[in-house]
């Protein structure tokens, strides 16, 4: 079984690509160098050439803030691109999985997010996102539209690397505490998809994939400092300060609550979510190996 991974680099790709081995898959990873997703014509020469057995698309315009200001970008990528592929991979009947987004929400509602939730952008990152869905489901019969949330690894730009880093610098952080929402691994992402294309019976259509429980960034990075130090990391900080959103103003709106239900899943396809506590854990430790290896490999003055 061969898999094309776009975004290979991000996190959800990379973890895809390090999980494929695992699930019996080939996996064919692109990033923007290897493949131009805004530009229709390669998209589906690339498909054509390598004949996957479905394709994943990972890659997006992820800069909320600054896809405020640059808009035509933002939606070539999370969008029209996101339509090539859907029409490439019809052409070729192939199954698309797509990776969308919590922000398709304004987080007005009280409590989880189901799919059949009206959705509401309040910025243009998820205006791009949702007009990306609707492609999806416009054109394709064999898909699955994954919204997810608060994702992070031990690879990229996340929530998680960044207060290990900050808290390893200073005393004293000031941490957002009224937008609540579930962390969400990527390698728990990659192996949902996996088992997903697994399914002996196909349920094609919309579903949410977040790791239970919800939390909020103050609370997210309580939990990551307490299991950094129980890792036995050095860690300067002492002191978390709760903001306001209103404290930490930001070019895009955030949604009070991203929480989503993910039951849907759960009960469609007999597969239980772990908590992002155990895969906090498997990423700090992960972190800590890369941070040692990466102290030996430095020359010696």
């Amino acid at each position: 079984m061969k898999l094309l991974i776009t975004g290979c680099n991000g996190q959800v790709g990379t973890a895809l690509m390090l999980q494929a081995s695992a699930f019996g898959y080939e996996a064919v990873g692109l990033d923007r160098d290897d493949l131009d997703i805004t530009n229709q014509v390669a998209v589906f020469e690339i498909l054509k050439t390598h004949q996957p057995d479905a394709v994943v698309n990972a890659a997006a315009y992820t800069a909320v803030d600054k896809a405020e200001a640059d808009v035509d970008a933002a939606f070539a990528v999370n969008a029209t691109a996101v339509g090539y592929l859907a029409r490439a991979c019809v052409a070729l009947g192939i199954p698309l999985v797509h990776i969308s987004t919590d922000y398709v929400f304004d987080g007005s509602k009280e409590g989880a997010y189901s799919e059949t939730d009206a959705v509401s952008p309040l910025g243009v990152y998820g205006e791009t996102k949702l007009a990306g869905e609707a492609l999806v489901r416009e054109i394709c019969e064999k898909y699955y539209i994954l919204r997810t949330s608060w994702v992070f690894s031990a690879h990229g730009n996340n929530f998680v690397k960044t207060m290990l880093r900050l808290g390893a610098e200073r005393t004293e952080l000031g941490i957002v505490s009224d937008q609540k929402g579930k962390p969400t691994s990527a390698k728990e992402i990659a192996v949902t998809i996996y088992n997903l294309l697994h399914s002996a019976k196909p349920s094609w259509g919309t579903y949410h994939v977040a790791q239970p429980d919800a939390t909020t960034w103050f609370g997210f990075a309580e939990a990551i400092f307490a299991e950094a130090r129980k890792q036995g990391m050095a860690l300067k900080v002492a002191t978390l300060h709760k903001l306001t959103t209103a404290d930490y103003p930001t070019p895009a709106k955030r949604p009070a609550n991203s929480v989503l239900n993910c039951s849907k899943l759960e009960t469609e396809f007999e597969r239980k979510i772990k908590p992002w506590a155990e895969s906090l854990s498997e990423v700090i430790s992960e972190l800590k190996v890369k941070s040692k290896m990466e102290d030996r490999d430095e020359p010696n003055e």
